[in-house]
This record gives structure tokens, C-alpha cells and sequence, in this order.
């Protein structure tokens, strides 16, 4: 069966003659006026499950979708890249997308997991990232040990709406605190719960989800919320 997708391997320059690879996936059919960029989690890259079947759901729908790896992901490290060297790599890739892919776009929406998404809301607060929309597959909101220890005050100064998804068994996002926080927020968001989805929206098998099914959940509402003005 023939994908509603083409996907294009590309090598995207970044900083210091370092590059990054990055997956485009075109859609096949008519495209939609928003294009989309995906960054990777700390402990994974670009061809984790949940970025791969994100990036591939969004471009079916119609929405040319960019997903990448941060550098020390594309090396083979483990341990994530300097918050400059993050920055750079995001803007980079931002910069790869609007100028050498050829995408026509009206918009552009930057979706990240847990990390990926974190960097792209701080760069956008401080205006480094204009893009119109964010889309946040799992946000950090604090450590594992200490709920206490918020990652929010950047989250007030964005000016582009926002859709968040998170797991009711996330440790790194208590669902009270974020609830907290999203009451603060006065910019236009949304928020999405996964029933019984921890940090990576794993659930347990007495909900007879397997993970594709909550891939599809997630792919739904970003294509809804996308949708509305």
C-alpha cells in the first residue's frame, strides 16, 4: 500500500561545519498551509516510535513535516548537547526548513518531546524561534524529585498558542501542577490528557491500548487543533 508520504533523507548544516540529519516527509496529495518541525527527546532521536509515527500521521493529513536530530543524538551520544549547542541546532534546522526544503508554507508549528519541546518554548519566548504555534509531546515540567522545581517561567512570555499532551502517570509532569500553570498562561492553549500514559505515553495493558493507538490519539487532536483558527 502506497503511502499518502514521501520521505526524503537530508543533511542540514548547523554549526562550527558540524550537520545534522533530518527525515522530511512530503505529503503526496494537497498540502495544508502549516508546516511542521519535530524535535526529539533527551534519551532518544528522530527514529523513536513516537516522533516517527507523529511526523508520518501529520504529513498524511497533509502537513509537511520536518523531524532531526539534535547533534550529540546524530554522533551516538547519550548525554544531550549544551542548552547553546541545543539552540543552535533547533535554529538551524528552523532556518533549513523555510529556505532550503521548499516548503510554502503560511505557518509553522514546532512540535518537540519532553527536551525537544522544552528548548523550542524557551527559544520562542525569547523570540529566537518564530514559529506560530507550539506542540508539546510530553513537556518536563519539573525533575522526578522535586515537583517543587517548576520549568514555567518562559511559559508566560510565549505569544503563540500552545497544545499540550500529557500522561496521567508522567513523573516529570505532575498533571495538578500543570493544570497550575496553564491557569497562569493567558496565551490561547490547549491541553490533552493521555489516560494512564507515562513520560513516553507508555499505558498499561489493563487498557487494552497498544501504542499506536495512543500515536493515533495524539496525531487526531494536533490535526483538530491545527484546524481551528
Amino acid at each position: 500500500m502506497e503511502h499518502e508520504y514521501s520521505e526524503t533523507y537530508v543533511t542540514i548544516p548547523v554549526v562550527d561545519a558540524k550537520t545534522t540529519s533530518g527525515i522530511f516527509a512530503g505529503p503526496r496529495g494537497k498540502r495544508k498551509d502549516a508546516a511542521i518541525i519535530v524535535a526529539h527527546g533527551a534519551g532518544n532521536d528522530m527514529t523513536t516510535p513516537l516522533i516517527e509515527s507523529f511526523a508520518r500521521g501529520m504529513a498524511s493529513a497533509g502537513y509537511p513535516a520536518l523531524r532531526f536530530n539534535f547533534l550529540y543524538a546524530n554522533e551516538g551520544g547519550k548525554s544531550p548537547d549544551s542548552q547553546s549547542v541545543l539552540v543552535k541546532t533547533w535554529g538551524a534546522v528552523y532556518e533549513y526548513a523555510r529556505s532550503a526544503l521548499g516548503v510554502k508554507a503560511h505557518s509553522w508549528v514546532a512540535a518537540g518531546k519532553s527536551m525537544g519541546g522544552r528548548v523550542a518554548s524557551q527559544m520562542a519566548a525569547d523570540g529566537y524561534l518564530p514559529v506560530d504555534r507550539l506542540i508539546f509531546l510530553g513537556y518536563p515540567l519539573h525533575p522526578a524529585s522535586d515537583v517543587e522545581r517548576l520549568r514555567d517561567a518562559h511559559l508566560y512570555e510565549i505569544k503563540v498558542p500552545m497544545l499540550f499532551f500529557a500522561g496521567t502517570r508522567d513523573p516529570l509532569c505532575s498533571l495538578p501542577k500543570l493544570l497550575g500553570v496553564l491557569e497562569r498562561i493567558d496565551t490561547p492553549h490547549q491541553f490533552h490528557t493521555i489516560e494512564g500514559g507515562d513520560h513516553s505515553f507508555h499505558v498499561p495493558r489493563s487498557l487494552h491500548k497498544t501504542d499506536n493507538d495512543i500515536y493515533e490519539e495524539i496525531i487526531t487532536e494536533s490535526i483538530k487543533w491545527l484546524s481551528t483558527p
